[in-house]
């Protein structure tokens, strides 16, 4: 087998691993706390797929909205961080054992969630309808009843990080971003992604998955995924100012306010999902319009307010990806346990998901204290 041609680094960029930056740190355990409320929020009447609901699926119009808001920034965000540590560590330790290491620490916990959480998973909510627990979880891996669940985000990491070292292989030299593009070329680029979203949904919907991925939403995790590359070089995300983020703010705002008039007063016509229709426009727009300013507004403010480490918060860092993987059972049960409680399914909401939180972040200590886990997780 040939060597691998040598990487070219550009000089003002370094392949030592940087001392990690709190601020960014915070942001990643504020993302991991949305995503396990936004699964929670699905089971007390917000809308998606999840594994057990208590009410019909959008029957509650401010859950609704909190999961739409939800979905216009947090995933995408998680590709942009993810983005943006790439290109230093595929630099430090070369194509090879950057993909043998992407594997190990994506493809296990993916490989784990689909064949052994899933089928857990669905077997804990079935107790809910009378099934035995035990007998259930073996009876589900029979018929194949198996998924990658929220782990679909690492599958898709493992084929970006693919594409990354195939597109480093053939550039071993790439650009760098030398400051975050003006307010202009930023709205041309929602406008576009939109554009984009909004034709891919006619044929795949939100909801139609293909091998296990919603690739109506990929546009904007493609371009935030590259974006978090091309910022890498320059520190990009650790400079974002007021000043840079305040239009956008505006305008996330301006649409977020939108969207309780869209719901309430029934304005436009069609699915949201997708189709030939006023509302799969607005959504397929609407998406990256809101998600700009909440990312552009987290970055600045965690930089000026929350970039000081803390016992706590350095705990919550080191458990947090642990927690995003087996969050699903712990919501579950978490649910399952309040299922007779006479409170409002608001009220329900709030509890379990600071319950599941605080179940998900020690279940994933408890995991990283076994030999070998901390490689993975």
């Amino acid at each position: 087998m040939k060597p691998l041609p040598p990487v070219d680094l550009p000089a003002a960029f370094s392949p030592v691993a940087r001392p990690r930056n709190a601020a960014i740190d915070h942001i990643r355990i504020v993302l991991t706390v949305l995503v396990v409320f936004h699964h929670v929020a699905i089971a007390y009447g917000g809308s998606g797929g999840w594994y057990w609901r208590e009410q019909p699926n959008a029957s509650n119009k401010g859950l609704l909205m909190l999961n739409a808001i939800d979905q216009a920034f947090f995933m995408g965000f998680f590709f942009l961080l993810a983005g943006y540590y790439t290109p230093a560590s595929y630099e430090r330790k070369g194509p090879g054992r950057f993909l043998r290491e992407r594997l190990l620490r994506l493809g296990v916990p993916l490989l784990v969630y689909f064949f052994v959480l899933a089928p857990l998973t669905v077997a804990l909510a079935r107790t809910s309808k009378g099934f035995a627990f035990w007998p259930g979880w073996w009876a589900m891996t029979r018929p194949g009843v198996f998924g990658p669940g929220p782990l679909w985000f690492a599958e898709a990491l493992l084929l970006f990080a693919g594409g990354y070292a195939i597109w480093r292989l053939v550039r071993t030299a790439p650009g760098a971003a030398r400051g975050l593009p003006g307010f202009g070329a930023l709205a041309l680029t929602a406008l576009i992604l939109g554009g984009v979203s909004f034709l891919v949904r006619l044929v795949i919907p939100v909801g139609q998955e293909v091998a296990w991925l919603q690739l109506g939403y990929f546009p904007c995790y493609i371009y935030l995924f590259a974006a978090g590359c091309v910022a890498a070089r320059s520190q990009l995300l650790e400079q974002i100012t007021f000043r840079q983020s305040r239009p956008w703010l505006v305008v996330s705002a301006l649409a977020i306010l939108t969207l309780p008039a869209v719901i309430f007063l029934q304005l436009g016509q069609g699915s949201f999902e997708g189709g030939l229709n006023s509302h799969a426009i607005y959504y397929a727009l609407w998406d990256p319009f809101v998600g700009w300013g909440i990312i552009l507004g987290m970055l600045w403010a965690a930089r000026i307010y929350w970039s000081q480490a803390t016992p706590l918060s350095a705990w919550l860092v080191r458990h947090a990806y642990g927690a995003f993987i087996v969050h699903p059972p712990v919501v579950v049960g978490a649910s399952l346990v309040a299922a007779t409680w006479t409170i409002s399914p608001v009220g329900k909401f709030v509890v379990v998901g600071i319950a599941a939180c605080i179940g998900s972040f020690f279940a994933a200590a408890v995991l990283r204290a076994i030999p070998g886990a901390r490689h993975v997780l």
